[in-house]
């Protein structure tokens, strides 16, 4: 295994009405970020491994709102490799849209993708 600069790991993920915590079924935004963690580490698990630690984000951008009954993919890119550390961007869009005013189970492909989140962060891993 070795970590190189390039590489990237996808996860796709229906967002369930029970995770809707405001008012027009809006999610938290730290929904993406747990998605962010689970896609640092089968990125680390490919390269290392191992799972790694996640260390920290050095930046994060919430740019659209995420809703119950999106189905959002979340990808992680590894940017820079250090001697234990990995230094990942990470961007989460939504894919698929709910479209109640069509019917309650009506949903629409969005194309292109909604990009809600991007960030940049940092796992370490055992020497």
């Amino acid at each position: 295994m070795s970590a190189q600069v390039g590489m990237s790991v996808t996860h796709r993920r229906y967002v369930p009405h029970s995770h809707a915590h405001y008012g027009g079924d809006l999610v938290d935004g730290a929904y993406g970020l747990g998605m962010f963690g689970d896609v640092a580490t089968e990125l680390c698990v490919r390269t290392d491994g191992d799972e790694g630690l996640f260390a920290g984000y050095s930046e994060v951008t919430f740019a659209a709102a995420v809703q119950a009954g999106d189905v959002i993919e979340a990808t992680a890119t590894l940017v820079r490799v250090g001697t234990r550390s990995r230094e990942m961007e990470f961007e989460a869009r939504v894919v698929c849209r709910a479209a109640p005013d069509r019917g309650p189970s009506a949903a629409d492909v969005l194309d292109p993708p909604l990009v809600v989140t991007r960030a940049r962060g940092t796992v370490v891993v055992p020497a």
